[in-house]
């Protein structure tokens, strides 16, 4: 099996989760899966796929992983005694071939309380399976020596005493077991560098911190949520305040772009929320813009962290870290230059939520490579809604 514990998933799955369970039980969902790398041939694969995905239905949560789930001090136990009783339902996944050559085909349908945790373990499968596949010999002393070289540019460094970064590559890994390998690496040499990681079986594991709060689909899904479209952003930062009253304060900025964001962030946002996450668009002008925000609401920004996570490498995110510093507080998540560089390209592949109670929903970031909705009519309207440019 590949995936052998139903924690070896982000911890935003788990706090989005419990949102969920308290606010939106009844909501039902579509995911759909992407591969954005051309000319990928994953249909050798698909029994293989499709088995890996029939385990990963089997696993239940064992005592030790809910006990440590319930020592996180934003856990609820209620909702600890519902993952008690959790698994993932194979009815609600389907993995077929595609339209287009090579391609196949990925859909989750169902509650979005019991499928919210397929999108990460599916991608780490159909990613391990590739690379297997594919690279029977991983030069794995190459991945070695690059994670060695990125490390020491931060720990060789004499102006990077507050550098965070965490690991967040679980979703585009080359393998569990090297996965496994770079956060132990990275505790055991990084020493205070290293904030800890977004992957919460191997946080407990080795000891170190599981860091998330919310992913797109949380806001995406409140478009068809919320009492009206215009108002979604705003009521899933509501709701989700209302259910951490203050904890896991850093909000994702980029579902409608920053200039949407930065309209519905007010000063009462500015000031409950610890800081927010970067993930598309330009990075430096992403900071400049929030620092001039948090000033012009009158809310210090050097109280302030502002986390950057998009197809981060270690030399932009120290590029990143000397532009701010002073500024505001920064950290770093850095995903697939972590996971899977040992020298053979990563797979670009996703799993979006596309509906929400039968309802079109959509991401319309500051990358529009990465906007994913298979309803051009609700795209047009959302940008319309929001104030963005039409798309290109």
């Amino acid at each position: 099996m590949i995936i052998k514990s139903l924690l070896d998933t982000d911890l935003y799955k788990f706090t989005m989760m419990q949102v969920v369970l308290h606010h939106f039980p009844a909501a039902q969902v579509e995911y759909r899966y992407k591969c954005r790398t051309p000319g990928v041939n994953l249909r050798p694969y698909l029994d293989e796929i499709r088995a890996e995905i029939h385990s990963l239905c089997q696993l239940r949560f064992n005592e030790e992983e809910l006990a440590y789930l319930g020592g996180l001090r934003f856990i609820k136990s209620d909702f600890i005694d519902f993952l008690g009783l959790f698994h993932l339902p194979e009815k609600c996944i389907t993995v077929t071939e595609g339209t287009l050559p090579g391609e196949i085909d990925i859909q989750v349908k169902g509650s979005w309380l019991h499928t919210i945790l397929f999108e990460i373990p599916v991608l780490a499968i159909v990613n391990e399976v590739y690379f297997r596949r594919t690279c029977t010999n991983p030069d794995w002393e190459e991945g070695r020596k690059r994670l060695q070289t990125k490390m020491k540019l931060v720990l060789e460094a004499t102006d990077l005493d507050d550098f965070r970064v965490a690991e967040y590559g679980t979703r585009r890994r080359f393998s569990r077991e090297w996965h496994e390998e770079v956060v132990i690496t990275m505790k055991a040499q990084m020493g205070k560098h290293f904030a800890g990681t977004s992957n919460v079986w191997f946080a407990m594991r080795h000891g170190v911190l599981p860091l998330g709060t919310m992913a797109h689909e949380y806001l995406q899904a409140c478009q068809a949520l919320g009492p009206r479209l215009r108002d979604s952003q705003v009521f899933a930062l509501d709701t989700w305040a209302k259910e951490y009253r203050g904890d896991l304060g850093i909000a994702l900025s980029d579902v409608y772009g920053v200039a949407a964001f930065l309209r519905d962030f007010d000063m009462y946002f500015c000031k409950l929320f610890d800081g927010a996450r970067h993930d598309s668009g330009d990075p430096f002008d992403w900071g400049e813009r929030m620092i001039a925000h948090y000033k012009a609401n009158r809310v210090d920004p050097r109280t302030k962290t502002l986390i950057f996570s998009d197809a981060l490498t270690f030399p932009r995110a120290i590029e990143l870290t000397r532009r701010f510093s002073g500024r505001c507080k920064t950290a770093f998540g850095i995903g697939t230059n972590l996971t899977n560089d040992l020298g053979h390209e990563p797979l670009q592949i996703v799993m979006k939520m596309v509906r929400c109670n039968g309802q079109p929903v959509a991401k319309v970031s500051d990358a529009p490579e990465k906007t994913m909705c298979d309803d051009k009519a609700y795209l047009a309207y959302l940008r319309q809604v929001f104030e963005l440019p039409p798309a290109e």
